[in-house]
């Protein structure tokens, strides 16, 4: 037992060596699948080529973000002495490895998804295996590369700044590691965004394309062979729904960890790792999910046709989530130390715990965890029912497309406000309970906990766009309608998914915010945010503002592509004679150059946002102005999420619904029906909510927090400053005071 608490901390980067290698493992056997036909792997290389364009034009442009911000970071590291200009190399590996993790996530995907295709031919058993282990891929490699990049660098960090100078645990030396650290999910988190707004700017602009041409103009089936814009927006799929969030969840799973260690930091432990244990606990519990997220995924398999798919991967989901909970219990138990803990900043002068302040235990850190796996798994279960097929709110929709297209816009709308109310609940008493039990640090590990089985709920995600390509390719190749079926049945799954996975992301989100603001409060020095002052009150408001200002620019954006992208499509069916007639073929390439130029000209703005906003309003109007900005981002954040990712996903399944028909007053209707014409329109505007302004909430509030970690140490230095300033000014005014008597007597 010595041996392993001496060397705990380097058995960290081994889970994530361990996750990578089981992925590199899956990637094989993807690879080795059948592909199909010579038309399957055409369409297939198109879709490939399409996707890595885009990714070669993005990450251009985000080099030159990158050597900015490096060179920036290391100014400002060298400025303060809680930072370092280190922190610019940790900003690039964050960078880099968000960026490689949705690499590896979309080359799977565009592998996998015809091999689906094909396995559909055989059953829908093959199909759910090879579109699932696809996923399983990118879960597994994301994950993977934030355990072993972040506790390689905690590693490297602690060694040369804490241990090499017989540091403090708890003191500025241990701040400074951790300081440069946040470098590296500034990193994350930056090309996180851009890669999610980018992603889904391109995806949206060339369904919305597709299906108000294709389907609503020429009358043409969803994925047709015909229609133009139909292989950008496979590659759409790709670049949004698998590349973007990977580097999504890649950010969110390092900032989720992050968070918690910069707490730990403040807990006095006295344990057999040298009083770090609260620091390394979020990393081992990381480590954990990501090999108790390979167990489970294989359970998830089907043997019959008639099987459940939807139930096969729920039982994945939930064996993750209660293996994780159980080995949490006894690693609680082993790491941390016997009697209370809590916050140093709790104490005051004379070593007291202030009147108020929190005072917790090992239990309570554990049952903390326990609520952030409750929290995840309920705000899961609410999502599917607001966007699942065959319940309540999708069927309301249904109903109202009966009566046309804007009843059936009110009907999503309304469903997609509706479902705020469960999930903010549901959020706020995992806010409670967890603070309840382990005070700041249990909000912290909650959100922890929640992320631990991050590698399953990306490979429950991954999986539905996968699937939607597979389908795809079946429906350009005319393959047999038990084919299409089976990759319909696939693909109604995964819109369904798609939307729990949003509905989680952005839960946890919450939950880290908070976690970095806590942390944010500490580092910037001050005690607390009082919000009856004016100015912070100010900052509140703009900062409630900012999430519709950034959703206004990324839908504007979609809408200004999607038109470019309809003027192409009518082009094409209008001045080149016999597409209809499969007579000739449309010109793919210009409508995927049309996506990839859009995304990437609008996707500079908000991020933009993002970034600078927290940076000028610390700067002018210090670090309590800058807290109100963050609550105000964080709680309308994670509000317009919820109802955008909600409202696009139900949207999205009345859709699909029409596909095997529904009853609506005693009536069957189906495809090219008006209520599906009506639905079609719904969907349409449901796609940028659900696939680029809805997802991308998450990455905002989390990014603005981060930026404002980052810079707290400045704001805390500019803020003695002043302090000292006034200070003298008080003192000069009461020296002038009885001179100026004086001169009047």
């Amino acid at each position: 037992m010595d041996f392993l608490n001496n060397y705990l901390i380097y058995l960290i980067p081994v889970f994530g060596l361990i996750g990578i290698a089981v992925m590199i493992g899956k990637s094989a056997w993807v690879t080795k699948q059948d592909a199909g036909d010579e038309g399957m792997k055409e369409l297939s290389g198109y879709i490939a080529d399409g996707a890595m364009a885009f990714l070669r034009a993005e990450w251009k442009v985000l080099s030159y973000f990158a050597v900015i911000a490096v060179i920036l970071l290391a100014y400002s590291g060298s400025t303060v002495a809680t930072s370092s200009p280190v922190i610019a190399v940790s900003f690039l590996i964050g960078a880099f490895l968000s960026a490689f993790a949705g690499y590896l996530g979309m080359r799977i995907a565009t592998k996998a998804n015809v091999r689906t295709t094909q396995a559909a031919r055989t059953s829908l058993a093959k199909a759910l295996k090879v579109s699932f282990t696809g996923g399983t891929v990118m879960g597994l490699g994301v994950a993977g590369l934030a355990v072993l990049g972040l506790g390689s660098l905690f590693i490297v960090f602690y060694t040369f700044y804490v241990k090499q100078h017989n540091g403090n645990v708890n003191g500025e030396e241990m701040q400074k590691a951790l300081e440069v650290l946040a470098g590296f999910s500034l990193g994350a988190e930056s090309i996180a965004l851009f890669a999610r707004v980018g992603g889904g700017i391109y995806t949206k602009a060339a369904d919305v394309g597709a299906d108000l041409v294709g389907k609503v103009e020429a009358g043409i089936p969803e994925d047709d062979v015909r229609n133009p814009a139909t292989i950008a927006d496979n590659v759409g799929d790709n670049v949004g729904d698998v590349a973007g969030m990977g580097a999504d969840l890649f950010g969110s799973y390092v900032a989720t960890i992050l968070a918690t260690m910069v707490l730990g930091r403040e807990i006095q432990s006295k344990d057999a790792f040298g009083g770090i244990a609260p620091v390394l606990l979020p990393m081992v519990i990381a480590g954990l999910g990501l090999l108790f997220s390979i167990i489970s995924a294989s359970f998830v398999r089907i043997k019959n046709e008639t099987d459940s798919v939807q139930s096969a991967l729920n039982l994945g989901n939930w064996m993750s989530i209660i293996l994780t909970a159980i080995a949490t219990f006894f690693v609680v138990r082993w790491m941390l130390p016997e009697g209370n803990l809590y916050l140093i900043r709790d104490l005051d002068v004379n070593g007291n715990i202030k009147a108020g302040s929190l005072v917790f235990n090992k239990t309570g850190v554990f049952l903390s965890i326990v609520v952030g796996l409750i929290v995840g798994t309920l705000m899961s279960i609410i999502t599917e029912y607001y966007t699942a097929m065959g319940k309540r709110p999708v069927l309301s929709i249904i109903r109202q497309s009966s009566t046309g297209h804007a009843t059936n816009i009110i009907g999503g709308l309304a469903v997609g406000m509706e479902s705020t109310v469960l999930p903010i609940i549901v959020l706020a008493a995992g806010i409670f309970g967890s603070y309840h039990f382990a005070g700041l640090y249990g909000v912290a590990i909650a959100a922890a906990g929640m992320m631990a089985t991050t590698a399953m709920q990306l490979a429950i995600d991954a999986f539905g766009p996968i699937a939607d390509n597979a389908g795809g390719i079946a429906e350009m190749n005319q393959l047999p309608e038990e084919v299409r079926h089976r990759t319909d049945n696939l693909d109604a799954v995964g819109n369904t998914t798609a939307a729990t996975g949003k509905g989680f992301a952005i839960a946890s989100a919450a939950l880290t915010s908070l976690a970095l603001f806590a942390a944010f409060v500490g580092v910037a020095g001050i005690d607390h945010i009082d919000i009856y002052k004016a100015d912070v009150l100010a900052g509140l408001f703009v900062g409630g503002m900012i999430p519709f200002i950034f959703s206004a620019l990324a839908i504007s954006a979609v809408g200004r592509a999607a038109m470019a992208m309809v003027e192409e499509v009518r082009r094409q069916f209008r001045d080149i004679p016999g597409i209809m007639e499969y007579k000739a073929k449309p010109e793919y390439e210009k409508c995927v150059a049309i996506s990839t130029q859009a995304s990437i000209r609008e996707m500079i703005a908000p991020g933009a946002i993002a970034l600078i906003t927290p940076i000028v309003i610390g700067f002018a109007f210090g670090p309590e102005v800058l807290g109100g900005l963050l609550a105000g981002v964080t709680v309308s954040g994670v509000l317009m999420g919820m109802f955008q990712s909600n409202a696009g996903g139900a949207w999205d399944n009345a859709k699909k619904s029409f596909e095997k028909g529904v009853e609506i007053n005693g009536q069957m209707y189906y495809k090219k029906s008006e209520p599906h014409k009506a639905s079609v329109t719904g969907d349409t505007v449901g796609d940028p909510f659900k696939d680029t302004s809805g997802p991308s909430m998450n990455i905002l509030i989390k990014l603005m927090s981060i930026v404002s970690l980052v810079i707290a140490p400045h704001l805390n230095k500019a803020a003695d400053t002043n302090k000292r300033i006034q200070k003298e000014l008080k003192i000069r005014s009461m020296i002038t005071q009885p001179i100026k008597a004086e001169n009047k007597g």
